[in-house]
């Protein structure tokens, strides 16, 4: 309905010609006195009938006036017009939004405390995720005055904050702001200097600035560093920070000013790594309060990962334009999702006044002040689905880091996948030279491409107890020779035992009895060996060799007894150094029914401690096949993957797939069950069903991560 004008000579008459249109219904909103009498403005109440024909036009119309009246000039009636016309349209707003605001609190009134504050949240700008986890342990007994105080002190536990200004300030280093273009950077690095300044005197800071590409860049950290005096220092975009070593060596604290860059520019990893060298470097992101939250989502995650793939932690940041931001909420939810801790706030351009520490609660209250019923978009369903397992799949990984040898550096392995393409193989090769253990042995898989495959089978390693290494090693970084990659393998961290997919040559087995170390060669039947001066096959003297105590073992899927049998042989032809041949038989517990047969040679020496070695080389014949399996999967999931990044993904996680199946220790039984259950139905437990079930766990993790719930505890 408009608001209508109606003018009469007295107050009276300008009311009945209200009643004559609009009914005794009808809602004065304003009146006035003017050259022509009074003017009502009025609008008839909701449900009302439309005004008749003979009713006043709407005020945008020419008045309706019963008596002649002077006319005006034209140019005040049109200001006059247009005057009217404004306030008439704010009180219809005003109005509007009264009723909105009632209907608001009608429906509040008729939620539960956990609807009435998930709505808050949600229209504060927090995502339903958070909502969830803050509103978990709701009390049934809170009373709506406490609701906001609960709500409030619930979200700042979940806001990690850095409150003491002098522990920042007295901790020093070097400091490098780093984040998109635009977001205060250079301001904010002044800021922080004068901080410094204030608490420490001139002579203990620095500035350094990387920025060349913006018109001035240097020029204005230049004055704000003589403002300041302390000295600041331009570095070239492609100039490393470690040739200005000398020239920092006096300066307890160094703030680095970085070259803005967008959120998807793939230079941003390199220009992390120049910060690399020297004194270690502690990145802080900038960001920006009014930044929509799709773009602070994007700039924290992909920040994130080039900053772990230059090797630098990013876990702190600075918020900068806080005093322009419409609402608080989608930023602070963010940083809670992520785990980034706030260290400052920057919310004006005074320098250094402008910089202030704040606490989870105070910054919490300003989000939920600022509520909008346009809220913010939440993912589909599939994911959100994903959300409500972050905590279990946290669990998993956490278990599975601390039971599973070389699990913790397959995950970082995996973070790779956010790096270029181009750059995956290095980084991996240099993050394979780091974890090789000391102490275990190495199970060398056969030489040469897997069947039907453009790879080879990546060797394993298992750690001093025996226990199988997550992270393998491609067969592409090991030396070409036989002795060439024993010697490798050895300078890169002794080995206790080498187990070989075939009979080493004699130059390898005269260097391996040097540096007496234990081995094992699987072989085939065939393999001709001398007994009592005759030389037959391994497979004829199988049922005369010594039996052993059988041993049981889960065997793909199965239950077996594996039947050992050894005795001392030669290999003739001039070698006279006495081995050990062995011949198993691997049956089922249940059938009798033979499942496989196998053949070692060791040395003569070798008796007891051979078993559990063959054991794993039996173990091991499947990881071709679960590891095509796993490839396969990871090439639907994220074809752009660096192809030896992927297998590396693949083996490892085919190998802890393996080791699980066949292990009957109480933390792997219970492992096998949660590991299961992320399946759909009911699954025989089995090296392959395993292996699905880890890639599910690993690929969910990296979804959880994206969706942005990283801050949850065992997702890193």
């Amino acid at each position: 309905m408009s608001v209508m004008r109606f003018t009469g000579t007295t107050s009276r008459e300008a009311m009945r010609q209200v009643r004559a249109a609009l009914g005794d219904e009808a809602l004065i909103l304003a009146n006035r006195h003017t050259e022509q009498g009074v003017e009502i403005l009025a609008m008839a109440e909701a449900g009302a009938p439309e005004p008749t024909a003979a009713a006043p036009r709407p005020v945008k119309a020419p008045p309706l006036a019963p008596t002649p009246t002077p006319v005006a000039p034209e140019a005040p009636r049109v200001r006059e017009e247009e005057a009217f016309q404004a306030m008439s349209a704010r009180l219809l707003a005003e109005m509007q939004e009264m009723r909105s605001l009632l209907a608001v609190q009608r429906t509040e009134a008729s939620l539960s405390p956990r609807q009435r504050l998930m709505q808050w949240l949600l229209e504060a700008g927090f995502s339903r995720s958070v909502g969830e986890e803050v509103l978990e342990g709701l009390p049934e007994s809170l009373s709506p005055d406490d609701e906001a105080a609960w709500l409030v002190t619930r979200l700042a536990a979940r806001l990690p904050v850095e409150e003491d200004e002098l522990a920042l300030l007295d901790r020093g280093g070097i400091v490098a702001l780093v984040g998109p273009t635009g977001v205060g950077k250079t301001t904010t690095a002044a800021k922080l200097a004068a901080r410094f300044v204030m608490r420490h005197g001139p002579d203990a800071v620095a500035l350094v600035s990387t920025d060349g590409f913006r018109i001035g860049a240097h020029e204005q950290l230049r004055i704000y560093a003589e403002l300041l005096g302390v000295p600041m220092h331009g570095l070239e975009l492609d100039q490393p920070l470690e040739t200005l070593r000398s020239a920092l060596a006096d300066r307890r604290f160094v703030i680095v000013d970085t070259v803005g860059m967008s959120q998807r520019d793939r230079r941003v990893i390199d220009q992390l790594a120049r910060l690399q060298g020297g004194a270690p470097v502690r990145p802080l992101l900038v960001l920006n309060a009014v930044s929509q939250p799709e773009a602070l989502e994007e700039v924290i995650i992909n920040y994130r990962q080039a900053a772990r793939a230059a090797g630098l932690p990013l876990d702190d940041c600075l918020i900068s334009k806080h005093d322009e931001a419409g609402r608080l909420g989608p930023l602070l939810d963010a940083l809670m999702r992520h785990g980034l801790r706030l260290l400052l706030v920057a919310q004006g351009q005074r320098v250094p006044e402008d910089l202030v520490v704040m606490d989870a609660p105070t910054l919490v209250r300003q989000a939920l002040e600022v509520r909008s019923t346009s809220l913010r978009p939440e993912p589909p369903a599939a994911a959100a689905l994903l959300l409500g397992q972050g905590r279990r799949v946290a669990t998993l990984l956490s278990t599975l880091r601390e039971r599973v040898p070389g699990f913790a550096d397959l995950t970082r392995a995996w973070q790779l996948a956010g790096v270029p393409p181009a750059l995956q193989s290095e980084r991996l090769a240099s993050l394979l030279g780091e974890a090789r253990p000391s102490g275990g042995s190495r199970v060398w898989m056969p030489r040469g491409r897997v069947r039907d495959e453009a790879w080879s089978q990546p060797d394993l390693t298992l750690d001093a107890a025996g226990q199988w290494s997550a992270l393998p090693h491609p067969q592409h970084l090991a030396p070409a020779g036989e002795l060439e990659r024993l010697v490798a393998a050895e300078e890169a961290g002794t080995l206790g035992a080498h187990l070989l997919a075939g009979l080493p040559g004699l130059d390898a087995r005269a260097w391996l009895a040097e540096q007496q170390r234990d081995w094992i060669a699987q072989v085939r039947g065939t393999q001709r060996v001398v007994v009592d001066g005759e030389r037959q096959s391994l497979a004829a003297l199988a049922p005369v060799m010594a039996p052993r105590q059988p041993r049981a073992l889960r065997w793909r899927g199965r239950e077996a007894q594996l039947a050992l049998a050894s005795c001392t042989v030669g290999l003739g032809r001039g070698e006279t150094e006495p081995l050990r041949a062995w011949a198993g038989e691997l049956v089922d517990a249940y059938s009798g029914r033979v499942l496989k047969r196998g053949y070692w040679l060791s040395p003569a020496t070798l008796r007891g401690r051979a078993v559990p070695l063959l054991v794993t080389q039996l173990l091991a014949e499947v990881l071709p096949a679960l590891t095509r399996r796993a490839n396969r999967r990871l090439v639907e999931a994220d074809p752009a993957m660096a192809p030896a990044l992927r297998l590396t993904l693949a083996a490892g996680l085919a190998s802890v797939a393996t080791r699980l199946e066949a292990s009957d220790e109480a933390w792997a039984l219970s492992l096998r069950g949660e590991l299961l259950a992320l399946l759909a139905g009911r699954k025989r437990c089995s090296a392959e069903t395993l292996l699905e079930a880890l890639l599910q766990l690993c690929l969910a993790r990296e979804a959880l991560r994206e969706l942005g719930t990283v801050g949850l505890e065992g997702l890193h």
